[in-house]
């Protein structure tokens, strides 16, 4: 080796750890700049600036400009290697469009028109800036988030974590004076409270929706929506790892647990699929509701697209909010609007049959067009055909979920059929009471009020509720799958059986276990709130109060009109419900508890009396 190859290895060697220390401290730098970013955006669009402040808050967007431009510039030349490996094709184009924005501060003004000047006015344009400097904090905070799951901190409490500060920020947000309607104040437990709503999909509101917030409110709480319907992590690995890829392979592993993944290679893709059906289905959805109410609001078209994407998000995303006052029991749309009530139930139920089940329908599609374009192509029929396309938990979250819905729709309409119903006409009755079935399920819209109901269609709702979705969806609930697998194991034991099979599947002892806890812990946790509640609205009866409750954890929305009479505590108790229903109380155990280790011993088996 030649002496002046030794002398740069060693001057490399030697400034490596400076280099190092130089990248952290800029990427402490860069987290705090993107956050004040997003502060400053919100403040800028949150209420009402003078000149004074509006040109302190670009000076801060030109300060957050140029730590990120120095800190694209330190990664290239400093660890070119390590930056070409980690960024992906996206990144790249994301730092060559920062260092586009370098072209109106070297060159002037062109004086002549023309294709030339309107790239530079575009380049120097606030919309190019604010939405190129957004992407990036939104990439630097994904990618901090990201990283605090390879430092092995538990993923548990960081989910729970996520959850709860974007809670905050949009209590924050539902705060500022643009989002809600002149004259109307919004106390900060009201605004904790709808925005644990949306953020959790519930859909229990201690304020009149329409009457209380502006369309820049109501955009917060979509948005609240659907990041809480989406999932924080799973938006946040999306973001990291489609445009940097540099995740550890601890934090992909916890990924794939959290998205059902059936392997590393395809936790990518999987979370595409995610983000696909979503978009697809609330896109369809959409479409479908804009059909069903054109001209017959009297609302524009640009409103009349509003309130579709609105109701076909807060649908998907089972989170049942409304523009409409009164829900969807508002007597514009009960007339004549059957096809939208279908369309909002069948969103719910897409919604809440779970992002690994609308995967694997993609599977069974695919395999099918392959079958059918191979036919075409060879004019031969494949034999070998795969048996079990439908996996164990496919089958059982959409027996259950027919059989739920087949039970609620009739026994619905048999005792609302001249009560609540009374006055309707037949296809009107049969919609509602389909409509009613699946909002339990656990969206959380109305089309009648439930205090209206019959007690035995209250009882039913608490069920339904109680139930509530499938695994891994927006839905709530003890979920669908936990509460088959413990009926299964109730079966089994009446029938003496030491294994619990299904559909020429023996169930395992952990599904059983996790199964048995969800629904004890479920009620427990139940039983605690109702309890204390009662202590704290005297005024108002148990079956109240268990409806509220029953709603909030399972993060339904339904209610018989006690939200907004509740005091602040009780608004803070079912926040705090609205929460553990959302995150799961298991998971925050998980968080909390530290786990004990298997061991490699076992005592001696014994027998406790039971019956």
């Amino acid at each position: 080796m030649k002496i002046y190859h030794k002398f740069f290895l060693y001057q490399n060697k030697l400034l490596q750890p400076y280099v190092r220390l130089l990248l952290r401290l800029m990427a402490i730098i860069t987290y705090l700049a993107s956050i004040m970013l997003i502060v400053g955006v919100i403040y800028e669009h949150g209420f009402t600036l003078s000149a004074h402040e509006v040109t302190k808050i670009h000076l801060l967007y030109k300060t957050v400009w140029i730590i990120f431009l120095i800190d694209v510039t330190l990664h290239i030349l400093l660890e070119y290697r390590d930056t070409k490996k980690n960024f992906r094709k996206l990144a790249w184009i994301l730092s060559w469009l920062l260092y586009l924005t370098l072209i109106p501060v070297i060159f002037h003004r062109p004086e002549e028109g023309g294709a030339i000047l309107h790239l530079w006015e575009f380049l120097h344009g606030y919309f190019y800036h604010i939405v190129l400097l957004l992407l990036f904090s939104l990439l630097n905070l994904s990618n901090g988030l990201v990283r605090l799951l390879g430092r092995r901190t538990n993923p548990s409490l960081i989910l729970a974590a996520s959850f709860l500060v974007i809670i905050l920020i949009g209590a924050g947000l539902l705060m500022l004076p643009r989002c809600t309607v002149d004259g109307v104040t919004l106390s900060w437990v009201d605004a904790l409270f709808t925005s644990t709503s949306a953020v959790c999909v519930t859909g229990l509101v201690p304020v009149d929706v329409s009457a209380t917030f502006t369309p820049a409110g109501l955009t917060v709480i979509i948005l609240l929506i659907q990041i809480g319907g989406l999932g924080v992590m799973t938006l946040t690995s999306f973001f990291a790892m489609f445009f940097m890829g540099n995740t550890s392979l601890y934090n992909q592993l916890v990924v794939r647990d959290m998205v059902s993944s059936n392997s590393l290679g395809s936790l990518l893709s999987t979370l595409l699929y995610i983000l696909g059906f979503t978009l697809v289905i609330e896109g369809v959805g959409m479409l479908s509701i804009w059909f069903s109410i054109h001209g017959t609001l009297g609302m524009d078209v640009q409103d009349e697209l509003a309130f579709s994407a609105f109701h076909s998000i807060s649908a998907f995303c089972n989170a049942g909010f409304s523009t409409l006052p009164g829900n969807l029991g508002n007597p514009m749309v009960m007339t004549n609007h059957n096809w939208l009530y279908i369309t909002v139930s069948l969103l719910i139920i897409f919604g809440g049959i779970g992002f690994p089940i609308l995967v694997n329908f993609k599977d069974i599609i695919v395999y099918h067009a392959r079958r059918f374009w191979r036919l075409i192509r060879t004019r031969q029929w494949d034999n070998h055909r795969v048996h079990h396309l439908f996996n164990l938990n496919t089958k059982i979250v959409l027996i259950m979920t027919v059989l739920l819905l087949v039970f609620g729709t009739v026994a619905i309409a048999i005792f609302e059929w001249n009560h609540s119903f009374a006055g309707m006409s037949i296809a009107d009755k049969w919609t509602q009471a389909f409509f009613n079935a699946t909002c339990p399920r656990t969206a959380g819209f109305s089309s009648v009020d439930l205090t209206s109901l019959s007690i035995q269609t209250i009882m039913l709702y608490i069920v339904l509720m109680w139930i509530g979705g499938a695994a891994q969806s927006t839905a709530g609930g003890v979920k669908v799958n936990a509460f088959a697998v413990a009926s299964l194991n109730l079966i089994a034991v009446l029938r003496g059986t030491e294994r619990v099979e299904v559909f020429g599947r023996e169930l395992s002892h952990d599904s059983i276990r996790r199964s048995n806890a969800a629904v004890v812990v479920s009620l427990g946790i139940l039983f605690v709130f109702i309890f204390i509640l009662s202590i704290l609205e005297p005024k108002m009866s148990i079956m109240t109060l268990t409806f509220e409750c029953v709603s909030a954890l399972s993060t339904v929305g339904s209610s018989l009109n006690a939200t907004p009479l509740l005091c602040d505590e009780s608004k803070l108790l079912v926040s705090l419900l609205m929460f553990i229903g959302r995150v799961g109380f298991i998971t925050l155990v998980l968080g909390i508890v530290k786990q004990k280790k298997n061991t490699k011993y076992r005592y001696p088996s014994d027998n406790i009396i039971i019956n």
